[in-house]
């Protein structure tokens, strides 16, 4: 996201003791990674979005409150090879030039089975396409930072079919397989700084 996009992104978490309530945090970017993996004939194939951004908000005594919205930029995908990166920027895959932004949206969390774990069904927009994904979210704790702040991180995953959004090209193979799945894993790791407010 300029800094989810500098997309999700996601929001998700148990604030321990001495954070703030219904604190606010804006995604920072040089501690966060919105990557993917996907199936290329047999191996999964992992890949990132460099260029993302986002907030979110989270009051611990009222988790299904939590909001988030995060963008990140089609273009900057990569999977460690330009070619490859060209072709998924292109209208077969993406088509960044016409749809540069994909956009997740988180509206309140759901306690999970496990402590600090959450899930949250949230709106994913790709190539103009929104769709619900489910999310499972683990909530990694808060803390101070040498400088004064506080920092919040999470980590959540969850699966989408690139299809729903028109992401269709393919190429069949020799054993009447494909080239490319149509399962997409989202992996997110993101860590955000409390924005603190002037009263």
């Amino acid at each position: 996201m300029s800094t989810l996009t500098r997309l999700a992104a996601v929001a998700a978490f148990g604030l321990s003791a001495g954070s703030a309530l219904g604190a606010n945090y804006a995604v920072d970017a040089a501690h966060t990674n919105v990557g993917f993996k996907v199936r290329h004939i047999l191996t999964r194939l992992p890949g990132q979005f460099k260029v993302f951004e986002g907030t979110f908000s989270f009051d611990a005594k009222a988790p299904e409150k939590t909001a988030g919205r995060f963008v990140a930029k089609a273009a900057s995908i990569d999977t460690n090879v330009e070619k490859r990166d060209a072709h998924l920027r292109s209208q077969d895959f993406f088509w960044a030039d016409k749809y540069p932004d994909l956009v997740l949206v988180v509206k309140g969390l759901t306690a999970g089975a496990a402590a600090r774990q959450y899930t949250t069904t949230a709106d994913i927009t790709i190539r103009g396409v929104t769709k619900p994904v489910t999310l499972t979210i683990e909530y990694l704790g808060v803390e101070k930072t040498p400088w004064g702040g506080a920092v919040a991180s999470f980590a959540a995953h969850g699966t989408i079919n690139r299809k729903d959004f028109g992401l269709n090209w393919n190429k069949a193979l020799e054993s009447g397989g494909v080239l490319v799945g149509d399962e997409v894993e989202l992996l997110l790791d993101v860590e955000g700084v409390e924005q603190t407010t002037t009263r």
